[in-house]
């Protein structure tokens, strides 16, 4: 089967090109996320003056502090100010997330097959996926400040990506030439990119209840001031930790069909097979805690962490350094 040289280049091409868009959003999102400590300031100094003046109107005996000291146009202009960077990151980040995809799309049509055979191609998916589920979940509630937080790591994934792991566009060892193979690997990267932007919500989760808001203090309170509630960020991580365990839960199922289909077993107890049983299990686990009576939900949300950070084990070394019957990164 011979490999459309001029898809995979325009691949590679939209591929890199998404990483600096993605970048330039990063250092927005940054400037947006800078501005906001002061927007923050302001709009605390108002709610405590709404406070005193509303304690003053309790009787005469009781001082009414002036008001008119908050200068309502200076915070006008700020929040202006930042929504204008706020936007402008939004619309980069729709803008790399269509070249992502694009790339993805191209990388199918250079191999002429579901690009979805290696490493490199997996990693390409689950970062579109990541995106395209944090930019969704970000627009509609307009939480741009979460934006710096979801960016540099996959920047970083993208990286690695298109470096270490980058594999030229070839056809599929035999064992992958199947029409399982889409069917079993999407719905497990879909399930997986899902899970892995409850494992952000909940690290930023738990970093909100370590300061609180309007307790911040040191160096980690004053880069969680702007950040949303800690029930905003709980409830994220809980909803979409609920799409994660039936996706990734039904994605193991279809492996378990493959392999009886192509090895003449459901299960066999291979690494790649045994660690992602272990992070749905995990997942389970959380959202078991997180609906019972008793439990914290900080404990909870470490569970879900401890499933994120299974997901990353899962996706580079199990993938590069052991040697099972998934084996097939391309790099062992």
């Amino acid at each position: 089967m011979l490999v459309d040289s001029t898809m995979a280049d325009l691949s590679d091409l939209t591929f890199r090109t998404a990483f600096v868009i993605y970048l330039v959003a990063l250092i927005m999102a940054c400037v947006y996320y800078g501005r906001m400590f002061g927007v923050v300031d302001m709009r605390r100094e108002r709610s405590r003056t709404a406070q005193k003046v509303a304690v003053g109107a309790g009787g005469p005996d009781v001082v009414v502090e002036d008001s008119s000291d908050f200068d309502q146009a200076e915070y006008d202009r700020r929040v202006s100010g930042a929504r204008k960077w706020a936007n402008m990151t939004q619309a980069l980040v729709w803008f790399g997330i269509v070249l992502h995809v694009a790339s993805f799309i191209t990388r199918g049509f250079a191999a002429r097959r579901f690009p979805l055979g290696n490493l490199y191609e997996y990693i390409l998916f689950m970062s579109a996926v990541v995106m395209v589920a944090a930019a969704v979940v970000i627009q509609r509630r307009n939480w741009h400040t979460l934006w710096p937080w979801v960016l540099s790591p996959m920047i970083i994934a993208m990286f690695l990506n298109s470096t270490v792991f980058h594999m030229q566009a070839a056809p599929v060892v035999p064992a992958l030439q199947s029409y399982w193979l889409p069917v079993h690997v999407s719905s497990v990267s879909i399930g997986a990119s899902i899970g892995i932007v409850s494992g952000l919500f909940a690290l930023l989760y738990l970093l909100r209840m370590w300061q609180p808001r309007g307790e911040e203090r040191g160096f980690f309170g004053a880069i969680a001031k702007p950040l949303p509630s800690a029930k905003t960020l709980d409830q994220i991580t809980y909803k979409t930790a609920i799409i994660t365990l039936p996706l990734f839960g039904i994605g193991i199922v279809f492996g378990a069909i493959w392999a009886e289909v192509a090895w003449g077993r459901f299960w066999g107890w291979d690494a790649k097979e045994t660690v992602s049983m272990i992070t749905w299990i995990l997942y389970a686990a959380y959202l078991h805690a997180r609906a019972t009576a008793g439990w914290k939900n900080v404990r909870a949300a470490w569970i879900n962490v401890f499933a994120l950070a299974m997901t990353i084990f899962n996706m580079t070394y199990v993938n590069t350094v052991i040697a099972g019957l998934h084996s097939y990164a391309g790099l062992n």
